[in-house]
């Protein structure tokens, strides 16, 4: 199972679309409501499908949405 897809399938009464943007030079960023919760640049490494699942459990938590 995609990573969209196990984030659909977990929250899906408050997460309506998941956006994977493929992009050059090895970026990946994770952004939640238009903010960016994890960055490869920044860490140096791609997160786990578990690392970016709790990620956005904790905002959706934080916005009281879980």
């Amino acid at each position: 199972m995609s990573l969209a897809e196990r984030l659909l399938n977990e929250h899906k009464k408050h997460i309506t679309s998941v956006k994977l943007v493929p992009s050059e030079g090895g970026i990946y960023d994770v952004y939640f409501n238009s903010e960016k919760i994890f960055s490869k640049f920044e860490k140096g490494d791609y997160p786990g499908l578990s690392e970016v699942e709790s990620m956005v459990r904790n905002k959706l938590n934080h916005e009281n949405l879980f």
